[in-house]
């Protein structure tokens, strides 16, 4: 696995390593104003994320679409998904089609690093298709990332 000097292992953005699964985004749920180190901390992913992905420049647009490039939400609890809730972190790994795979490879998609690791090795698998659903976000900028890989 990669582990770039921004987000390392000490860093703020990788500080949860197991999810609370009990947590879940609900209607209910109170919206919060960010603080300046939430974000800070969405900047630091972001910065993260665009650099390990910079030869993939579409899984960049995925991750904006999906996360809005969060890892970890404002209460330091990993990001889940609003409309699936075993889709966590940034690139929105879903815990019941990939965790299983995530473990035998021994990555842990719950820390920012491990995340985008699994997202990188998915890709290499099945292109874009584990995160069709978006696509209607991310789609546009799918044909200039096939120019620049070409």
């Amino acid at each position: 696995m990669v582990i770039s000097a921004i987000g390392g292992v000490n860093s703020p953005i990788a500080i949860k390593d197991t999810p609370k699964l009990e947590n879940s985004v609900t209607e209910s749920s109170v919206v919060r104003k960010l603080s300046n180190e939430d974000v800070d901390n969405m900047m630091s992913t972001e910065k993260y994320v665009r650099q390990y992905f910079s030869d993939i420049p579409i899984m960049i647009q995925v991750a904006r679409c999906e996360s809005h490039f969060r890892q970890l939400d404002a209460d330091g609890e990993i990001h889940r998904g609003v409309v699936n809730n075993a889709d966590v972190g940034v690139m929105q790994i879903n815990e019941f089609y990939h965790l299983d795979q995530a473990q035998k490879k021994n990555i842990n998609i719950y820390t920012l690093e491990g995340n985008v690791a699994y997202a990188r090795d998915l890709y290499e698998r099945e292109g874009t298709r584990p995160w069709a659903s978006s696509k209607p976000c991310w789609g546009k900028y799918e044909n200039k990332d096939l120019a620049i890989n070409q």
